[in-house]
């Protein structure tokens, strides 16, 4: 069993937007004898790629949902998730690279390093995802992989070594030089399927020879076995292979290969650098923390014979019911085997065991660890945990991002209104990312989300699959409240009626937190209040955190000090003491100094040089600041921090200043200050909204 783990690679396709991941994995499918025929994103036939399975994925021509599919490849089993490019989907990649071993980073040849390529490294290094990068698109004009690979070096910080040279560039790619064999490949035949391996053209053999030896320096300074072989000339190929797979593995180095997908070339050898170098289930550390003993981290072993531990990473509402994608890290899965629910504290018995392609699915009769399969009709949520009922472990959870926009919806007849709360339900369930709540004061419906496109999709998605049309209101910006001072507090409850009364005495500090959004820190000494009341108060703290008084949105950045207090042997209780903390604030949180908080937006702007003044003017007016341009003779490519509040409407606005030839993409950077007249304006808005109700 040991062998066959060893010959499973569990690999993710993450880039930028537009840099070909799903033709990528298209190419990839027909290599590997998936699919018969070859489909593009925006296919003629509107058939679209494979993995894009959804309706909107295909008239859209991006990718919204992940998509795993299951290929062969020499003798090895590689799981494949598709991930979108788009940050509105950014769920969609942490859960994806939260049970991957491996990745391919494509890049486009190009456009090179763009802003979502630093988003997805920054989550391939908070997983500690090791990865092989893809320069693709060498096909096209302004093609070049030299410039790009640089960028991986300057802007990633990665130890990017190139394993290949071009042998011709945009139009006259050809094929490609492998650097360590020194040899040159061609993809011959109408899809590229026939490899044939020659000789050097004589006018590249020098550069050749020179990008060789840059690679063994590069791949010797992060191996000491290579290092001496080379000082002792004994360098062979089995040994350059070892070495990059032993940096990629420790996330020293990360292999770079070129090629075009849309052309079909480079990506076989792709497959190939997947195998050598990305690790099987064996070769990754997995810890799960032992919830019957304070939560002791526990090494995971992918092993047949070991008790089942798996976890739940995406949810999908299909035809059958509830599909659960999986991925197991120790022991096995059978069809009708027994799990825990560590979450829920249920068990469960497996009914049905899918092995998934894209949305087409495969009964299979078990599963072993490293394996990513789905199960069907399971209640359970996003992030659970599944074990064996003899152990009660959970997985870490993934990092979930806060929605920053939020939008008011109301369904148009009675039919819309009962599939709305179905559609809702589900699309909550199946996206952390996406909220719904009722308003306490409008009594207004909110769906909350990642962005203008992440909301829009969900919306067009009630429509399409449950026949529910929506009106919508104004966007609402999640903006946010902090305080800014530091305030003492020295506050009694004391309420006193028939029978028992109430006593509780709190002193201490409030002041602002760069660091958290909530830090409580208890500093009683000599038992002036009782240890069991402590927790009481930090909930009552805690809990005025969910609805300022400025504006009424959550406070953030706030850090609570208890120094002293009182309590009475009869008359305090916890509820006294959790009265008395939210009091306590309420009563010196305007001595605070509050300011309201909106969400600052890193926006990028990418187009042809001619229009540039326009799009500096539009950030300008959108009370955007440029934090840099850069220029080549092909694109223009302008950074800026922009609240998000002004970036309504900003795609109609900028394709007409542009006559459409350019594009932008925008994601949360962080909360800053509101200017002093639009807080007025803000509180006057909400005023009047509240006047209406």
């Amino acid at each position: 069993m040991q062998d066959k783990i060893s010959i499973i690679r569990n690999i993710g396709i993450s880039a930028h937007i537009d840099s070909g991941k799903t033709t990528l994995t298209e190419r990839i499918l027909f290599y590997c004898k998936k699919i018969h025929a070859i489909h593009e994103v925006k296919d003629k036939d509107g058939k679209g790629a494979t993995m894009d399975s959804m309706d909107l994925e295909r008239e859209r021509g991006i990718t919204i949902a992940s998509a795993a599919t299951n290929v062969d490849w020499k003798d090895h089993s590689i799981n494949i998730i598709d991930t979108p490019g788009h940050v509105d989907f950014t769920i969609e990649v942490e859960r994806a690279l939260r049970v991957l071993d491996g990745a391919i980073l494509v890049l486009c040849a190009v456009g090179g390093v763009q802003s979502q390529s630093i988003t997805v490294d920054r989550q391939l290094k908070r997983y500690k995802v090791p990865r092989i990068a893809f320069i693709n698109k060498c096909d096209r004009t302004g093609a070049n992989p030299y410039k790009v690979t640089k960028q991986l070096r300057e802007k990633l910080g990665l130890n990017a070594v190139l394993l290949q040279i071009p042998i011709g560039l945009e139009d006259k790619l050809q094929g490609l030089v492998d650097l360590i064999t020194l040899k040159a490949v061609y993809f011959d035949g109408e899809n590229g399927e026939n490899i044939r391996i020659e000789e050097i053209p004589s006018e590249l053999r020098a550069e050749a020879e020179a990008k060789h030896k840059d690679l063994l320096d590069a791949v010797t300074m992060v191996s000491d076995e290579l290092a001496e072989a080379y000082l002792e000339g004994n360098v062979t190929e089995e040994l350059i292979h070892k070495a990059i797979q032993k940096a990629t593995q420790s996330l020293q180095l990360v292999p770079v290969a070129i090629g075009s997908a849309y052309k079909n070339k480079g990506v076989q050898v792709l497959l190939d650098l997947v195998i050598k170098y990305l690790p099987d289930p064996t070769g990754v550390t997995n810890i799960a923390l032992d919830l019957d003993n304070n939560e002791t981290e526990i090494k995971l072993i992918s092993e047949k014979d070991k008790p089942t531990v798996a976890l739940a990473f995406k949810l999908e509402d299909g035809q059958y019911g509830q599909l659960s994608y999986i991925r197991i890290y120790q022991g096995s899965l059978k069809k009708g085997d027994e799990l825990y629910n560590s979450r829920a504290k249920k068990k469960f018995k497996v009914g049905r065991l899918i092995r998934m392609h894209a949305d087409k699915m495969e009964d299979i009769a078990s599963a072993r660890c490293g394996d990513i399969v789905a199960v069907f009709g399971i209640d359970c949520a996003s992030g659970d945990t599944f074990t064996h009922p003899s152990l009660n472990y959970s997985m870490t959870t993934m990092h979930v991002p806060e929605p920053v926009i939020s939008l008011a919806i109301a369904p148009k007849d009675l039919k819309s209104s009962d599939n709305m709360g179905k559609a809702l339900n589900r699309f909550t369930k199946e996206d952390p990312t996406f909220k719904t709540y009722t308003d306490e004061e409008s009594g207004e419906r909110i769906i909350s989300g990642m962005g203008e496109l992440h909301l829009d999709v969900y919306i067009e998605r009630m429509k399409r699959e449950y026949d529910v049309i929506v009106e919508t209101g104004m966007p609402q910006v999640a903006y946010r409240e902090a305080i800014t001072k530091e305030v003492a507090f020295d506050y009694t409850h004391k309420k006193q009626t028939g029978g028992a009364g109430q006593f509780a005495r709190i002193a201490g500090k409030i002041e602002p937190d760069q660091e958290e959004l909530f830090t409580f820190v208890n500093n009683i000494k000599g038992g002036v209040i009782p240890t069991e009341y402590i927790p009481a108060c930090e909930k009552g703290f805690h809990d005025c955190l969910k609805k300022g008084r400025l504006i009424g949105f959550p406070i953030v950045g706030v850090k609570v000090t208890l120094d002293d207090g009182d309590f009475h042997s009869v008359d305090s209780s916890s509820m006294a003491f959790q009265i008395a903390a939210t009091s306590a604030f309420w009563q010196i949180y305007s001595k605070a100094n509050p300011q309201i908080l909106e969400p600052i937006m890193k926006v990028v702007v990418e187009g042809p040089s001619e229009f540039q003044g326009n799009v500096f003017g539009s950030i300008n007016q959108r009370r955007g600041i440029i934090i840099s341009t850069t220029e080549d003779d092909i694109v223009c490519r302008v950074e800026a921090e922009v609240p998000l509040s002004e970036m309504f409407g900003y795609s109609t606005d900028l394709r007409s200043m542009t006559q459409g030839k350019y594009e932008f993409t925008m994601e949360f950077l962080k909360y800053s200050k509101v200017p002093e007249s639009i807080a007025e304006k803000i509180k006057k808005e909400i005023e009047e909204k509240k006047k209406k109700k």
